[in-house]
């Protein structure tokens, strides 16, 4: 839940290891770390970062600083950022060190074989050392290691497993800046899920609302793990992504009540965003055959699952007629694109009970 009051705003991963990299170098170079060390972030703002650690050791340097998410619920909030400063020769390298990732799939933005050091970050990084070697007229030719202790144990609160990150965390931020609530870091999962699936050459992925329809889907299809979108309640920008960047087909997969506000025209399906218009549900029901007494008790249900119930103790093909809703409003908002869209409602103990299939794969295996 957000805090009742103003909400404080965060440091990204890639500002406190660009701020730790500046102190680390100034160290490496001078002798004496900079506490607080003031970094300009990418649109241009400079801002400063207290040191929690320090350490300057013969032909290196180490500095540290805590992620503070402000008040936005980050994984990474409170994980401590390490920079290590090494000379080298032939520019600035980046190297994963402990608890940071290596990337293993194509279709993010760092290559395979890299760290899961985002372009933004590095940028900042790097702009970082230039202004140090500047000041002291160095060549500013040095290895860059992050590292965040207890790393790889927080990746798996993340996508990053799914998305070929193996052995911790991504360095992230596009503004150095976490604004709490936006769900920045989730949004970027499902566009890195997305693009990671084209560059592996998957073309069948599915978004689901949570876990109990992810698995339900993926047993439904026999999908890879890797084919799999952690949609949540951002079905919108999912579909918007892939209108930019299609995927021959597309799964949407949830449960009766998120699946019904998508067929209502909702694209954000979280709690706080709108609520089940009963009304229109019932007329739903009325259009596929539920008596008076049953579309009465539709309208006043306190629950979507309870008028799903009601409709099944009638027979009625109420979650066939919301899942083709639903997928007229997501084909609404890819139009153009070359995607076929099907959508699947799964109950509480993952039992299907709604579907619509595209019409170009209403039978057979997905392709």
């Amino acid at each position: 839940m957000k805090p009742d009051r103003p909400l404080k705003r965060g440091w990204t991963t890639g500002a406190c290891a660009a701020a730790a990299a500046k102190s680390a170098y100034t160290a490496l170079i001078t002798g004496a770390f900079e506490d607080p060390a003031t970094i300009s972030l990418p649109r241009g703002e400079r801002v400063a970062f207290a040191l929690a650690r320090q350490e300057l050791a013969p032909g290196s340097a180490m500095a540290a600083i805590v992620k503070d998410a402000g008040d936005d619920p980050d994984v990474t909030h409170g994980a401590l950022i390490e920079a290590t400063i090494r000379r080298s020769d032939g520019g600035l390298r980046f190297r994963a060190g402990p608890g940071v990732g290596t990337v293993t799939k194509p279709g993010l933005p760092v290559a395979p074989g890299e760290p899961a050091i985002n372009p933004v970050p590095r940028q900042m990084i790097s702009a970082a050392i230039a202004e140090v070697a500047k000041v002291h007229a160095a060549a500013g030719d040095v290895e860059v290691e992050i590292s965040i202790p207890g790393g790889e144990r927080l990746a798996e609160k993340t996508m990053n497993g799914r998305l070929g990150i193996v052995g911790g965390l991504s360095i992230l931020g596009t503004t150095g800046i976490v604004v709490p609530y936006s769900c920045a870091a989730w949004i970027h999962s499902i566009y890195s899920g997305i693009d990671v699936a084209r560059a592996t050459g998957l073309t069948h992925v599915a978004g689901a609302t949570g876990s109990t329809s992810e698995a339900a889907v993926q047993r439904h299809y026999g999908l890879p793990e890797s084919a799999l979108i952690d949609m949540g309640d951002f079905v919108g920008g999912m579909l918007k992504h892939l209108r930019k960047h299609p995927v021959p087909r597309v799964t949407i997969a949830g449960g009766v009540a998120k699946i019904t506000k998508l067929a209502q025209g909702m694209l954000d399906l979280h709690s706080g965003k709108g609520t089940v218009d009963r009304a229109a549900l019932a007329r739903v029901a009325e259009g596929v055959g539920a008596s008076e007494a049953a579309v009465a008790a539709i309208g006043e249900a306190n629950t979507t699952a309870l008028a799903f119930r009601i409709a099944g103790s009638e027979g009625l093909a109420l979650g066939d007629a919301i899942a083709a809703a639903a997928r007229r409003e997501a084909e609404a908002v890819v139009a153009g694109a070359d995607i076929a869209i099907d959508v699947l409602i799964f109950d509480r103990d993952g039992s299907l009970v709604g579907k619509s299939p595209n019409q170009a794969h209403s039978g057979g295996p997905p392709r």
